[in-house]
């Protein structure tokens, strides 16, 4: 798990009217400093690239070809359809207790492709739901998840932070074992 010891202090007295401007101009910079630093740890980081994917912004190494973070705002419940068949060409290669787990899911708008990682399906359809439908239910929160690998070249994450921010709430972070 990163540790956040400013989480709180940012996010104290957020509410409707500046909650975006706050969490785009300082939460999410402190965050992803957070994940970067923590990243470190590892020995990676010389080729991570933010990008975008649909409405939601992901932490991507490129030399190891891995996710490490992912987040957005809640816009409620998405509901357009899954992309089975290109979720089904996407590697499945960690076992057979691993689902391809989406870092932000579908019901919040998470496409496939770089928002798919190997994840615990005791994790996807267990305790990670949880916070999930809290952001479905909550437009406007910010919802993040940052992956956690034991090495360099580990392409199944050991850990996973899942977190969601609602304006007026402390912030909620989870940490799942992988």
């Amino acid at each position: 798990m990163a540790n956040y010891p400013e989480l709180v202090r940012l996010v104290a007295g957020l509410n409707g009217r500046n909650a975006t401007s706050v969490f785009t101009g300082q939460v999410v910079p402190y965050l992803v400093d957070v994940w970067l630093s923590d990243y470190e740890r590892l020995g990676g980081g010389d080729n991570v690239v933010e990008t975008r994917a649909g409405d939601f912004c992901y932490l991507f190494d490129i030399t190891e070809g891995r996710l490490l973070a992912a987040w957005g705002f809640s816009r409620g419940r998405f509901g357009g359809p899954r992309d089975k068949a290109r979720m089904a060409g996407h590697p499945l290669s960690a076992g057979e207790h691993y689902h391809r787990g989406h870092a932000i899911a579908h019901t919040l708008g998470g496409e496939t492709d770089i928002n798919l990682v190997p994840q615990r399906g005791s994790v996807n359809i267990g305790a990670f739901r949880v916070l999930e439908r809290r952001a479905v239910e909550n437009p406007g929160a910010l919802y993040f998840s940052y992956w956690t690998y034991r090495s360099r070249d580990d392409q199944v994450p050991v850990a996973v932070d899942q977190g969601l921010l609602v304006p007026g709430q402390r912030p909620d972070v989870r940490v799942h074992p992988n």
